[in-house]
């Protein structure tokens, strides 16, 4: 005997439509790889990245030097060089030059920082009060000890400390210029100190 199809109810297809929302698949699809493309058709499109321009090298041979050098701290004499200038052009070229002459000389060569310090106090401020210009501050070069520590040290502590002392308090404002000595009058190891004019 055939049986007629019966349609469902639209109560029976809504029953139905919750149903299958909560039910779980027993073996759930897994999802489809995506398909690459072969090794070479990927190195065919992928753009060639330019190479750099080196120079032909062979083992053995020296590396030039570079070109550019980085200095991270410039050196006394290149900060000096640098600073503003606070005194006349002219008289400042002729200082640099050797053609002015020092009217008052301290040599502080082979004295302590503790030592010098206070003496070059006392020399600036007397040369300053009795209308001195120009004097000049021997401090030595320094000389090169031991270093075998893994922090290396400076020389010539005094050398680099006198352009400080000479533009902090008090010799600040009576110090209008400071410059590395010309070679006769002790080059690298004295300063030139140019002061103002007495009130």
């Amino acid at each position: 005997m055939h049986r007629r199809k019966r349609n469902l109810s639209p109560e029976e297809r809504e029953l139905w439509a919750q149903v299958a929302a909560s039910a779980v698949a027993l073996h759930p699809a897994r999802p489809t790889p995506a398909v690459l493309p072969a090794p070479s058709a990927m190195h065919h499109h992928a753009p060639r990245l330019p190479r750099p321009d080196l120079a032909a090298f062979r083992v053995g041979q020296a590396v030039p030097e570079p070109r550019l050098r980085h200095s991270p701290a410039p050196t006394l004499t290149d900060r000096l060089a640098h600073a503003p200038l606070s005194m006349d052009h002219k008289a400042h070229r002729k200082l640099t030059r050797g053609r002015l002459t020092p009217e008052a000389r301290i040599d502080l060569h082979g004295m302590t920082l503790a030592e010098a310090h206070p003496e070059l106090i006392r020399f600036i401020l007397r040369a300053q009060d009795t209308g001195l210009r120009l004097v000049l501050v021997i401090t030595g070069k320094g000389r090169l000890g031991a270093d075998d520590g893994p922090i290396p040290m400076r020389h010539g502590l005094l050398r680099h400390q006198v352009p400080l002392w000479l533009h902090q308090a008090p010799l600040g404002a009576v110090v209008l210029q400071v410059a590395q000595a010309h070679l006769k009058h002790g080059g690298a190891g004295a300063y030139y100190v140019y002061l103002r004019r007495s009130r």
